[in-house]
């Protein structure tokens, strides 16, 4: 075989020289690697993208009690926090979000935004906007103290509090205090919110799902020191690892469940409730309903004066959220993941069913398992989801998820896919960022974007037939080849992109999926995307420990692609610029300059020769060959191949010089489907890489045995290509959307 790959060589030859000695030619160097943008990797993160031998985290303790006045709706707190210092240096303060305080009367939140007049509004906004006086929300603290019971002087600065110790808190060391506080909770129908209560006005009742609702420590690392940054609405959240502690006291009759584990089940369940809990923790294949339809709709009538506290542990946690009412339906059941048994668990109002009833437990389930294929097992004992009508927000071990059928109890596929679609989405946040904790209010893609991911690839196995909207690559065509003035690269700050949901879900999904499937393949990608979720399971990843990972465990040089999908807002077209057709001669071109063979050409020189003609054309490409010892290519086979030989050697008959350009600014690979005259078609894939000396057109050259009918780029629609109008040779008449 070695001899008829020099024979390709000496006919392919001049193009090659060609093309690397062009003096036009135009490189933007975008293989180069990214020292210039990635943080230099140190003792704490390694060049590798795993934890070095110094990283560190914090840790913060809760020990809270709150309760939920259901008539005035308000929550009353007290907490105990114990801070644990493991970083080297000593701190002089401690920082504390206090983010309940973006509904505060002097939040700066409203003030930041753009406020235009609508050219038309509900009548209840109009009133709220401008005539009703501006809901009263925000932490009312009534003191800070250490243990010994002494005041300790506190700022407080719009979100964040900050907490003056009398003495530095040294390495090793840990400092405890208590807060005392309350708040009146947010109807976020109306007001707003990623938590709050929806009120229902044909029973009275609230429904709640509780989060942010105590004072929480802020993530102080080895990245940043504090992250301090106030919380505008937009970037969600950065917390430390802890243990919670968390007693809740709310109405007797109401159902509640919330982040951990429950310690006092029997106290708070009815006999008839326990008895099916247990049932469900030996149902693998169907939910077991704890709490039906019926007994919800007898007890949401009722309005007990009496209380219970509900008593729960979480180990591990970054967060806490709670959802309690009592017009709650439960239904539960089992998940076997591995050895480990975890319960899959839906809350959710008669006005939610028949929908979820029939599906809400079953794709937490699903969830659990594939989520956990791609990354690590699922580490806590349950999911909760919980159906509150226009949310999407997760917790660890809890979220809260829109999605409810018309009155008349039918539902449309929009609705049905919509509710499974954004089910599976905050219950895959477990895995980001709940355990791979990154900082949700620097980096909105690294939980979002990663988490979206999945969810495409969750979606596609739950039903084959799903209508996901983001992940494949057709569906950011819009957004990336929109007015470049609304659009941000993916390293963006959260509270600066116009498009968030495109750039920050979107856009990065994308980006991974591309990423799998056609730059790396399933099989690399998926064993680097498991290091990178194992390695920072439960500790505080930046994106260069992603990025370096991905590339640590597949040893595939990424730079180009993180450099222009994530950093850049370029966008991807290919296309076909010019195809040669050539045909085989065993006559020597007339008038073809002869060079003196040198130590440079001798071995292309030297030989045979095959003579290319192109479009019944001399072609040019002969100039500059040296035409001493030319034989036809018959004499050529027969004098070097033996008969047995030349029976496998193939025979192409055409040869088509391809010329391809990129309009586009994203380096990416060419896919070309072949389509022959006879029906018959092929895939060839050529990388990235081969842009790397020519960043404006490259050339390929396909020896086929069949005449080609059609030439095709990206036919399946995998890479994003923004104009396929010049995708396509011959030409294809494009129809208009008129037509």
């Amino acid at each position: 075989m070695n001899k008829i790959i020099t024979l390709l060589i000496l006919a392919s030859f001049a193009t090659t020289f060609a093309q690397t000695d062009n003096p036009n030619r135009i490189n933007n160097n975008k293989f180069r690697q990214m020292y210039d943008v990635l943080a230099t990797p140190n003792m704490y993160r390694t060049a590798s993208g795993a934890p070095g031998p110094e990283y560190y985290q914090q840790q913060a303790d809760y020990k809270i009690d709150i309760t939920l006045d259901d008539d005035k709706a308000r929550i009353y707190g007290t907490e105990t926090v114990t801070y644990h210092n493991n970083a080297k240096e000593s701190l002089d303060y401690l920082w504390i979000q206090l983010d309940q305080n973006i509904n505060a009367q002097d939040s700066q939140s409203p003030l930041a935004r753009n406020d235009k007049m609508s050219s038309s509004i509900s009548a209840s906004a109009f009133s709220r906007n401008y005539f009703e006086e501006k809901f009263d929300g925000g932490f009312k603290i009534d003191y800070v103290k250490d243990v010994q019971g002494k005041d300790l002087p506190y700022t407080v600065n719009h979100t964040m509090m900050r907490i003056d110790l009398d003495k530095p808190l040294k390495h090793g060391e840990k400092y405890s205090f208590s807060i005392k506080y309350w708040y009146n909770i947010n109807n976020y129908m109306e007001v707003g919110g990623r938590s709050g209560y929806e009120h229902f006005k044909e029973d009275g009742n609230n429904l709640y799902v509780i989060a942010q609702f105590h004072p929480r420590m802020a993530v102080y690392n080895d990245v940043e020191g504090w992250q301090n940054m106030q919380f505008w609405g937009g970037g969600e959240f950065a917390l430390p690892f802890g243990n919670y502690d968390v007693s809740i006291t709310v109405p007797a009759d109401h159902f509640l469940d919330a982040t951990g584990s429950l310690l006092n089940r029997e106290e708070v369940y009815t006999k008839e409730q326990l008895k099916r809990y247990k049932q469900a923790e030996k149902s693998f294949d169907n939910p077991v309903v704890i709490i039906t339809q019926a007994e919800a709709t007898e007890i949401e009538k009722g309005r007990s004066k009496k209380t219970k506290t509900w008593k729960f542990r979480a180990e591990n946690v970054r967060d806490f959220g709670i959802s309690t009412s009592r017009k709650f339906i439960s239904d539960a059941m089992a998940v076997k993941i591995n050895d480990k048994i975890v319960m899959a668990v839906s809350l959710y109002p008669k006005e939610g069913n028949p929908l979820w009833e029939k599906y809400s437990t079953r794709a937490v389930a699903h969830t659990l398992k594939s989520y956990s294929s791609y990354t690590f097992d699922y580490p806590y004992p349950k999911a909760i989801s919980v159906n509150a009508q226009d949310q999407g927000m997760e917790y660890p071990m809890i979220c809260w998820n829109f999605g409810r059928p018309e009155k008349d109890l039918t539902y449309s596929d929009n609705v049905k896919y919509g509710m499974l679609g954004v089910i599976i989405h905050e219950v895959g946040h477990n895995f980001f960022p709940m355990i791979v904790n990154s900082d949700e209010r620097q980096w909105t893609w690294m939980d979002e974007g990663l988490n979206t991911f999945l969810q495409y690839l969750t979606e596609q196995t739950f039903d084959t037939n799903f209508p996901s909207r983001r992940g494949p690559a057709k569906n950011i065509v819009p957004y990336m080849s929109g007015d470049p003035k609304s659009l941000e690269p993916i390293m963006s700050n959260s509270e600066n992109i116009h498009q968030f949901g495109n750039n920050a879900y979107g856009k990065p999904a994308t980006a991974l999926n591309i990423l799998r499937n056609t730059v790396m393949g399933p099989e690399l990608f998926d064993h680097a995307f498991r290091t990178y979720s194992k390695r920072w399971k439960f500790k505080h990843p930046t994106p260069e420990d992603f990025f370096r990972t991905m590339e640590d465990a597949s040893s595939v040089d990424l730079d180009w692609f993180w450099r222009g999908w994530f950093f850049t807002t370029d966008y991807n077209d290919i296309g076909i610029k010019d195809v040669v057709k050539f045909q085989i001669t065993d006559k020597a071109p007339k008038d073809v300059e002869v060079v003196e063979v040198t130590r440079r050409n001798r071995k292309t020189a030297a030989g045979p020769l095959v003579y290319m003609v192109a479009d019944d054309k001399i072609s040019s490409k002969n100039k500059g060959l040296d035409f001493k010892n030319v034989k036809t290519l018959e004499e050529y086979l027969t004098v070097n191949f033996t008969a047995e030989e030349r029976k496998n050697l193939k025979n192409p008959k055409f040869f088509y010089e391809v010329t391809f350009n990129k309009p586009g600014g994203l380096v990416m690979p060419i896919i070309v489907e072949l389509t022959f005259i006879d029906g018959t078609s092929e895939i060839q894939t050529f990388p990235a890489q081969i842009w790397r000396l020519n960043d404006q057109e490259v050339s390929r050259t396909f020896a086929t045995e069949k005449e080609l009918l059609k030439i095709q780029i990206d036919p399946k629609l995998e890479t994003a290509d923004t104009d396929v109008t010049n995708n396509v040779w011959p030409r294809e008449l494009i129809k208009s959307k008129f037509d």
